[in-house]
């Protein structure tokens, strides 16, 4: 029988060849952490390689995803579906192994990992997840729910902003099922961390209100054990595992160096490690007694089994709540969400009084969350103004999660990373609140949940100069052009509260990404639309306003300057000029039109065209052309009240139909 240290030494293993054949990598941190990953995944962790997605399995995140080839080691000796020939093309074009952790790609990934301190915060998303499911969903002696969020963590992660953002909003939770174990080596890629991070770490996690066991041998099996009893005994804090390690354990010349952080050994050192710690076997060779310590098939599908034996006792009892948990695992919405929609479309739809596209997005939330247990809501500590606050929504507090309500603080970017948590954990539609300004704090989490393609909402309010008063540190100008950038973001920039609805259904109902919503403080007047209008704004853009006779130019127009683009194009057709108004809310799906509908919307022949919106002029050149313009804002707004601030910087109808008779007149 291998002994633990044996095991340990296949990951350190695996890992040194790996990045070595690649030669590029991190062979550091899979090294250093090699006892304590053994320790968690096979006295602790539980999960089934044979299925990945089994709800109810323990998530385990590597926050420091550089380390990937331990991960990729645990998943190659423990039975998932990750053959040696994959660790062998490490970091390799359409490999299984990339150099960073993906979920998308490698079967057993719970998340993708890479920039510091996101994975942690992601964990602190599942860890809601999986209390609020419990809280909804348990009853006495039957907890369907039930499994840990572990968490590696090093230096970097800790350093990072983002993991003091969710790490005190997950001791306010009193998260008592998420287990952070802290690679406590003393180095990152710069050399000793002394000089640029001195934090008493255990001491600020338990000002955050964690429980904290501090100074553990991370090479010592037998103290990691007990760190992590300790963790799991806990009630009503969170635990961080403070496991002092050698980063590239077992290199005589780089293990405790920075040297060993990220690149690879040298075939010479390698050959030393493998002399040090008595691994006399070839690259990549795994002995039998080793992979059959490792192997975790059996385990995994004995626990899977009885939790299955545990959920059809459950469902006998509660066969509505068993129903719906398992279309909530399946992501599918709820019976109710297709009438509650179209009711908040047909309410929307039939609005004749300017209101603020803030505004109606919380009524179509009062509609649609009473249908929608999935739905799980935020804000970061703007739930008025963003107006996420919605009707009958309960607040999650430490020890209580019967919830769908989380106040995440003034914690922008941990609130989408947790976000992109929950979404991965399963059971929930989330959504989350903030200025549109200060998307720029979450902005690496939003890029993130669309590289990962969950679906996840982001209520982005006060979405321009409109804001008015609070003056230009508030009023966003690049931000919807910047969201835009961001591939497999849709951003949605609606008109009125009709637009805002089909945005919410839009938002709701894709499963592939995220979906942003750039919604405004001050009322925009409400437009007319025939049926066909209606169900094209679906479409991402559409003809709002048709002259009478064919058009001679269009404007091309977002949020709430269609208002005034149709003001404009009424006095231009008093002036006896026939020009079209095409309302464009969302791009990216407008983009995803045939092109026979695209042309159909913006004939190539009609190429006197002017784009409006109240944010930067550069995005826009690409649908104008050459022989068009643009009245956008390539400034930063002023601190007036919003009337004041869009005539100052020419949003108005009559700058519009001057801009417009000068392209006419060209």
């Amino acid at each position: 029988m291998p002994t633990r240290f044996e095991l340990a030494n296949a990951i350190r293993a695996l890992a040194m060849d790996a990045v070595q054949k690649a030669n590029i990598g991190h062979p550091g941190m899979p090294m250093g952490m090699a006892d304590i990953a053994e320790v968690l995944w096979n006295d602790f962790l539980v999960h089934n390689p044979a299925n990945p997605k089994w709800v109810n399995r323990d998530r385990f995140v590597v926050s420091n995803g550089h380390g990937s080839m331990l991960l990729y080691s645990l998943l190659n000796l423990t039975g998932y579906d990750l053959p040696m020939s994959e660790l062998q093309n490490f970091r390799q074009l359409h490999s299984k192994t990339p150099g960073h952790p993906e979920n998308f790609v490698t079967p057993g990934v719970e998340t993708t990992t890479g920039p510091l301190g996101q994975g942690l915060a992601n964990a602190v998303g599942m860890a809601i997840a999986e209390r609020v499911l419990a809280a909804h969903y348990n009853r006495d002696g039957l907890d369907i729910v039930d499994h840990y969020t572990y968490v590696f963590t090093g230096d970097g992660c800790l350093m990072e902003g983002i993991s003091h953002e969710a790490c005190s909003l997950a001791g306010t939770l009193a998260l008592d099922k998420l287990v952070v174990l802290y690679d406590d080596n003393n180095i990152s890629i710069d050399g000793e961390v002394d000089g640029w991070f001195r934090d008493d770490t255990p001491a600020r996690f338990e000002a955050y209100g964690w429980n904290v066991v501090r100074n553990v041998d991370g090479h010592d099996a037998e103290a990691i054990k007990q760190a992590i009893d300790v963790a799991r005994a806990s009630r009503g804090k969170p635990t961080l595992i403070c496991c002092k390690t050698v980063i590239g354990f077992g290199s005589p010349n780089k293990g405790g160096k920075a040297s060993s952080h990220g690149s690879p050994l040298g075939e010479a050192e390698v050959s030393l490690v493998r002399e040090k710690l008595n691994w006399p076997y070839a690259p990549f060779e795994i002995p039998d007694a080793i992979r059959a310590g490792w192997d975790a098939k059996a385990k995994g599908a004995a626990a899977e089994q009885n939790w299955n034996v545990l959920f059809k006792d459950y469902a006998a009892k509660y066969p509505a709540e068993a129903a719906e948990f398992e279309r909530r695992m399946r992501g599918e919405l709820s019976a109710g969400w297709d009438a509650a929609i179209a009711k908040a479309l047909a309410d929307a739809a039939k609005a004749e009084k300017p209101n603020a596209t803030r505004k109606a997005s919380k009524a179509v939330l009062d509609t649609v969350a009473a249908v929608m247990p999935e739905l799980i809501g935020g804000s970061a500590d703007l739930g008025e103004s963003n107006c996420t606050d919605f009707k009958g929504h309960v607040a999650l507090r430490a020890g209580q999660f019967d919830g769908n309500y989380i106040n995440y603080g003034v914690r922008e970017f941990g609130m989408i990373a947790a976000m992109n948590g929950l979404a991965l954990h399963g059971g929930f539609v989330p959504f989350g609140g903030t200025f549109l300004v200060f998307s720029d704090y979450a902005r690496n989490a939003i890029r993130m949940a669309a590289l990962m393609k969950q679906r996840s909402v982001y209520v982005l309010t006060h979405d321009s100069i409109g804001l008015g008063e609070d003056g230009p540190t508030h009023q966003p100008v690049e931000h919807v052009a910047s969201l835009r950038l961001i591939p497999n973001v849709h951003v949605w920039r609606p008109a009125d509260g009709y637009e805002t609805a089909v945005a919410w259904k839009a938002g709701v109902e894709r499963t592939t990404g995220p979906t942003a919503l750039a919604l405004t403080r001050q009322n925009v007047d409400a437009q007319t639309r025939s049926d066909a209008q209606l169900a094209d704004a679906a479409r991402g853009g559409y003809v709002l306003w048709e002259p009478k006779s064919a058009p001679e130019a269009l404007i091309i127009a977002t949020g709430s300057e269609v208002q005034l683009a149709v003001q404009a194009a009424i006095q231009l057709a008093e002036q006896g000029r026939a020009v079209r108004v095409v309302s464009m809310p969302c791009v990216e799906v407008f983009m995803q039109q045939d092109a026979v509908y695209r042309d159909t919307v913006l004939p190539p022949e009609l190429r006197k065209r002017l784009a409006v919106e109240a944010g930067v002029s550069h995005y826009w050149r690409a649908f104008v052309g050459l022989e068009g313009d643009v009245i956008g804002l390539d400034s930063f707004g002023e601190s007036a009240p919003a009337a004041v601030v869009f005539k100052h910087f020419g949003f108005t109808a009559e700058t519009i139909v001057e801009r417009t008779v000068k392209l006419l007149a060209r």
